[in-house]
Order: C-alpha cells, then structure tokens, then sequence
C-alpha cells in the first residue's frame, strides 16, 4: 500500500482485528499482504492466516472486512484469502515479535 490518509485509516481500521488465538493483530502479524483502493473506493484486501486448518478463518476474514466497510470513503470491500506463498513469523512487525517474544 502506498502512504495515503486513507490507506492509513484502513491500515488502523485492520489493526483492530485480532487472531482468537495470538494476541497480536492481523496487520502486525504480517497476515495482509496487499490492499488496493480502486478509483471507485473498493476496497481489494488479499490476506492469509497463520494456518490452512485455522478455525476461525471466517471470523476474521468477515472481521477486516466489517472494520474496513466501517469507513466512510469505502463503496465495498473485497477480501481474497490466499495460501502462497505461506505465511511465516518473518513478515511480523517488530512490535509483533516483540509481543510474542521474539525479540
């Protein structure tokens, strides 16, 4: 994402969503690998989760979804979940190790 005031709101609106399981949120945890503001103001989000088997996959893709539609610019907001290339502790924040003990 480029650094717009908009992109930041999304970002912050993301930030808000957390993992049942890991006490860090999604953005941090390095889970959303790119988000697209269409000229429209769609919003194209492609995430993944820390595992194929989560089951809480609908919750917290429904979650950034919810969040981010909470925005007044935004028209729609689409969410594709990807598995490749696989999530790994080295797309986390350092914030985000920090909390997990990684640093």
């Amino acid at each position: 994402m480029k650094n717009s005031n908009k992109e930041s709101q999304i970002i912050d609106q993301i930030k808000k969503v957390y993992d049942p399981e890991i006490p860090v949120n999604v953005y941090d945890l390095g889970l959303i690998y790119d988000c697209k503001i269409e000229l429209d103001n769609t919003v194209e989000i492609l995430m993944t989760l820390t595992s194929p088997s989560c089951a809480m996959a609908g919750m917290i893709v429904d979650e950034v979804k919810e969040r981010v539609t909470e925005l007044d610019f935004v028209r729609e907001v689409i969410v594709a979940l990807t598995w490749d290339p696989p999530w790994d502790k080295i797309l986390m924040s350092d914030e985000a190790l920090f909390e997990l003990g990684f640093l």
